[in-house]
Order: C-alpha cells, then sequence, then structure tokens
C-alpha cells in the first residue's frame, strides 16, 4: 500500500500548518483527510481530558478506537484556550498557520476573541473554516448538531428505511463524514484561492447542508414533479430490479439499468420468459410492478449462493455484489488490493490496524506518518518553536494552561 512503500512521503500539502481546535467526529475527519496528504495538524486539546472521543469505548488499552480511526496524521497539544494565557499561546500559534479548522456552536469563537474577522485580522493568509451543525446563522444556529438529529432533518432518514420499518438512521454518522470531506474540499479550494489573491477566507459548513446536498436522486424526484419521496427501502426509487435479494446463504445487491441487462439477469437465472412478459417490458413497468418481479427473481435466486451468483452475473455483464459483513470487508481482496487496510505503529497500543487513505495521487502520495497521538504528546516540542523556554511551559503546566 502507499502507506508502507512511502513512509516519508510529504504528500501534496507538506509544509502547511492546520490548527485544529475542533473535536468529536466532523471537524477531526476533515483535518485527518488534510493530515494523511502531508499537512502538519496541531490538534489542540484541554488538559487532562483531552478530546471527548478520546474514552468512547471500545477501548483499546484505555485509547477510545472511535478516536483512534479519526485522529492519525496529527501532533496532540494540550491547551485551555479559555484562560487569557492559553488563548494567547493559541494566537501566537495561528500567526504560523495556514489553516484553523473549529466545530464549536456558533458564537462560541466569538466569545473567545476568535471571531472570523479577529482571526483574519491575526493572519490575513489563514483559511479559517468554520463548521456547525446548522449553519452559522439562521432561526436554527444555536441548536445543537448532532448527526442522527441532522439525517432526520435533512430528509435523509424520510427515504431510508421502509413503509413498515419507518425512518432509519445510516449506519454510521454519514453526515458527519460527508460534512467533514466538504469542509475539506473548501479548505482546499480557498486555499487554491489564496495562490491568486494573497489572502485567507472563510469557509463555513454544517451537516445540515451536506445532508441536503446528499440527496441527490431524491431531491430531484421532489423538485421535478412535487411528489414527496417515500421511504426507498433497498430499491432504487426510479429503476427496477434494482435492490437487494435474496440467496440462499445471504444477500445479493443487483443493479439492472438497462432492457438489456434485465434480459441478460432473466437468461442467467433460468427465467428467460421474464424478458418477454409485457408487464416487464420496459423500466417504468418493472418499477410498477417491481414487488411481484422480485418475489420471481428470488425465486430462482435462492437456489445459489452469494459467491456464485456473484460470478455468474457479473460474468454476463449484470452488476451485482454481496452484503459483506464489516469483517468481510476487510478481507475482501478488492479491499486489501485498493490499500484500505493500513498497518500503524502506537507507542502504547502497539501495531494496529485502521482504514487506508481512499484516494490515491501518483506522484505524490498521502501517507500514514504519525500514529494517532497521545494527549498531549507534542505539547513541549510545538511550544519550543513557538520561542516559549522551558521554564515557561513549567509554569504554564503549574497553572493548568497546558
Amino acid at each position: 500500500m502507499n502507506e508502507k512503500k512511502t513512509p516519508d512521503a510529504s504528500g501534496p500539502l507538506h509544509g502547511l500548518r492546520v490548527v485544529d481546535i475542533s473535536r468529536y467526529l466532523t471537524g477531526p475527519f476533515c483535518t485527518m483527510i488534510l493530515g494523511d496528504m502531508g499537512a502538519e495538524v496541531i490538534k489542540i486539546e484541554p488538559p487532562q481530558k483531552g478530546d471527548e472521543m478520546r474514552p468512547w469505548p471500545p477501548l483499546i488499552n484505555g485509547l477510545g478506537s472511535y478516536f483512534v480511526t479519526i485522529n492519525r496524521n496529527k501532533k496532540s497539544v494540550t491547551l485551555n484556550i479559555r484562560e487569557s494565557e492559553g488563548l494567547n499561546i493559541l494566537k501566537r500559534l495561528l500567526r504560523t498557520a495556514d489553516v484553523l479548522v473549529e466545530n464549536s456552536r456558533p458564537g462560541v469563537m466569538e466569545r473567545l476573541g476568535l471571531s472570523s474577522e479577529s482571526v483574519l485580522e491575526l493572519n490575513p493568509k489563514i483559511v479559517f473554516c468554520r463548521i456547525s451543525g446548522f449553519g452559522q446563522t439562521g432561526p436554527y444556529a444555536q441548536r445543537p448538531g448532532f448527526d442522527q438529529i441532522l439525517q432526520g432533518m435533512g430528509g435523509l432518514m424520510s427515504v431510508t428505511g421502509t413503509k413498515d420499518s419507518g425512518p432509519i438512521r445510516s449506519g454510521v454518522a454519514i453526515g458527519d463524514v460527508l460534512t467533514g470531506i466538504f469542509a475539506a474540499n473548501g479548505i482546499l479550494s480557498a486555499l487554491l484561492a489564496r495562490e491568486k489573491s494573497k489572502k485567507g477566507q472563510i469557509v463555513t459548513t454544517s451537516i445540515l447542508e451536506g445532508i441536503v446536498a446528499a440527496l441527490t436522486v431524491q431531491a430531484g424526484v421532489f423538485l421535478a414533479t412535487g411528489k414527496t419521496p417515500p421511504p426507498a427501502g433497498n430499491d432504487h426509487p426510479i429503476v427496477s430490479p434494482y435492490g437487494l435479494f435474496k440467496v440462499k446463504d445471504g444477500y445479493l445487491n443487483i443493479a439492472v439499468a438497462t432492457d438489456a441487462m434485465f434480459e441478460k439477469l432473466s437468461s442467467e437465472i433460468g427465467c428467460p420468459e421474464l424478458a418477454t412478459k409485457a408487464k416487464y417490458a420496459n423500466n417504468a413497468k418493472r418499477v410498477e410492478n417491481r414487488d411481484l418481479l422480485k418475489k420471481e427473481i428470488e425465486k430462482a435466486l435462492v437456489k445459489g449462493t452469494r459467491s456464485e451468483w456473484e460470478e455468474r452475473l457479473n460474468t454476463v455483464g449484470v452488476p451485482c455484489g454481496p452484503v459483506l459483513t464489516v469483517d468481510e470487508v476487510f478481507s475482501n481482496p478488492q479491499v486489501l488490493h485498493l490499500d484500505m487496510l493500513a498497518d500503524v505503529t502506537h507507542p502504547v497500543l502497539g501495531p494496529f490496524k485502521l482504514p487506508g487513505i481512499p484516494f490515491k495521487l501518483s506522484a505524490t502520495p498521502g501517507s500514514i506518518r504519525i500514529a494517532p497521538p497521545q494527549l498531549g504528546e507534542y505539547t513541549e516540542a510545538i511550544m519550543e518553536e513557538l520561542g516559549y523556554s522551558r521554564e515557561d511551559v513549567k509554569k504554564f503546566y503549574a497553572k493548568g494552561v497546558l
């Protein structure tokens, strides 16, 4: 994998300094992306307790696995920015930074003296990314923004699940993750703009915006027809047969996007007559008779296993794939081929594994250079770089500033 082949790779963002005062998932996921691509990410954490995610179970030698998965390639510095001396240290650090990322509720940074205007005044070239649940302004801006709440309010849960199940949340905090990706894209866009203008700017995004943007085809259905999309379940809302089907030993996703694919599917499962029936003559008819068609297809599919049908259908050009459990995912040959299981060594945890980097650059690949940091692991090194003496550092520790 790239992480193994190029352990010292600098990455395309090498030389950029990111100060991360975010917590939980959205902000840290964003800054991990930047760190993977070579940026120096300095993670500011409260003294003693650190990021709230550190103790989230399951624990591995006392360190939360949730924290571990989203905080690689970062340098942990403990700093109480709610105290004047701690805030002054942060401001000195920001003068050396290219990016600042925060995801507090709107108004918190202002009360600390870190408004958008004051940060840009402190460092006119900085890109200040502000992530929130509902946006920096507006009638809901002060509401706490948690992923499941936003999955519901962004419309995602209304189209996930079935009529019988009712709304269903995504099995992962998809709003947090998507918004972290959007935030990273916004930061990179602002950095590119800075190459021309020589000036920094404010980047804002929110979980609500991320989820609404992700509605895509479901938003398109409503905006084009005025009709509210119903729960989609495991079927494509406008194509059939396209969804989840039972087989002998589990489930298989099959995506029949064209009439030609439907003919191939019908033939391969031993039911060529399906393609000749008037009620399945085209996609519109197949959507209209979706439930009946699904029963006829599954009657044939239950005679074979996931692996048998996966091989046979893909061979004839019918897209399909099994529903893998997480343990099966990380033993899947294609996942391993794509280097999506990374080996990392941690000073406390020892050798362990993390999901790999999901995009690759041919000339300047990303890399996992730093294991998820211990709390305050880089505090003294960064303080020294900023010009503070050892005596200063001792005093700051004694006062609880560090």
